[in-house]
C-alpha cells in the first residue's frame, strides 16, 4: 500500500488587493521564487505517480449526495476499472470523488487523490492508499492527464467541466497522443451536447471529428469497455 500523505500547511490565499503597499511590494519581490515552488509540485507529483502504472481519471461533482445514483455509478465505476487493471484517480475530494475511490479501495485497487489546497472543500475523503497535495491547479491538471489512459466524467459543475474540455482541446491540438474520453449520464449532457452540434459545429467552430473525441453512455461497465476497446483497436 502506497502511504497516504497529510495536509501541507495551508497558505494564507492572499491576494493583492489585501494587501498594504508595503506588503504589497514584498509580496512582488517573492513572485519570482513561486517558480521554485511550482518546480517542486512538479518533481513530487512525477516521482509520485510514475510509480501507478496505467491508471484512469475520474471527474464529478464534489456535491454529490452518498444516496444518488450518480454515486453509485461513481462507486461501480471505481471497482469496475480496478477489476481491470487500472488504477483510479480523482480529485481527493467528497461526492463523486469519494465514491470512485471507495469503489476502488474496495477491490483492493489503487486509489490515488490528487487534492487541492482550497479556502473549501479541503478535507480530502477516506477511500485514498495514495494522496498528493498540490497548490497550483495546473500542476495538478498536468497530473491528471499525464498519467491517465483515458478520462470518465459523471455529472459535475465548472471544474468538471473544465477537466473535459481541457482533454478535449489538448487531443484536438495535438498536444498528446488521443485517448478516451467517456462521459457518463446521457440524460445529464444531452442539452450541453445538443448545444455543441446545434450551434458551436454549426458556427464552424469545431468540425464533425471533434465530436468524435468522446463517448457517451449510463453505464460505467460499458465506460471501462470503451477504454479496454480503445487500446486493443491500437495493438
Amino acid at each position: 500500500m502506497i502511504k497516504k500523505r497529510s495536509n501541507p500547511k495551508k497558505n494564507n490565499h492572499r491576494h493583492l488587493d489585501d494587501l498594504s503597499e508595503s506588503q504589497d511590494k514584498s509580496y512582488r519581490k517573492e513572485e519570482p521564487w513561486r517558480l521554485f515552488r511550482i518546480m517542486a509540485e512538479f518533481v513530487e507529483g512525477f516521482e509520485s505517480m510514475e510509480k501507478v502504472g496505467p491508471a484512469v481519471s475520474i471527474f464529478g461533482s464534489a456535491r454529490t449526495d452518498r444516496k444518488s445514483e450518480n454515486y453509485k455509478i461513481a462507486e461501480e465505476l471505481g471497482k469496475e476499472l480496478c477489476k481491470a487493471g487500472y488504477a483510479v484517480i480523482t480529485g481527493g475530494g467528497p461526492g463523486i470523488m469519494e465514491a470512485a475511490n471507495k469503489g476502488a479501495l474496495a477491490v483492493g485497487g489503487k486509489s490515488i487523490g490528487l487534492s487541492i489546497d482550497l479556502p473549501f472543500e479541503t478535507k480530502s475523503n477516506d477511500y485514498l492508499n495514495m494522496e498528493i497535495w498540490f497548490n497550483y491547479f495546473f500542476v495538478r491538471k498536468v497530473m491528471f492527464v499525464k498519467y491517465a489512459k483515458g478520462f470518465v466524467v459523471l455529472p459535475g459543475g465548472f471544474g468538471t467541466l473544465d477537466e473535459f474540455y481541457e482533454a478535449l482541446t489538448l487531443i484536438q491540438t495535438g498536444k498528446i497522443k488521443p485517448f478516451p474520453v467517456v462521459l457518463i449520464g446521457k440524460a445529464y449532457w444531452a442539452e450541453l451536447l445538443d448545444w455543441m452540434k446545434r450551434t458551436v459545429l454549426k458556427e464552424k467552430n469545431i468540425n464533425p471529428n471533434d465530436l468524435k473525441l468522446f463517448q457517451v453512455t449510463d453505464d460505467p461497465k460499458e465506460a471501462v469497455r470503451i477504454i479496454k476497446n480503445f487500446y486493443k483497436k491500437k495493438k
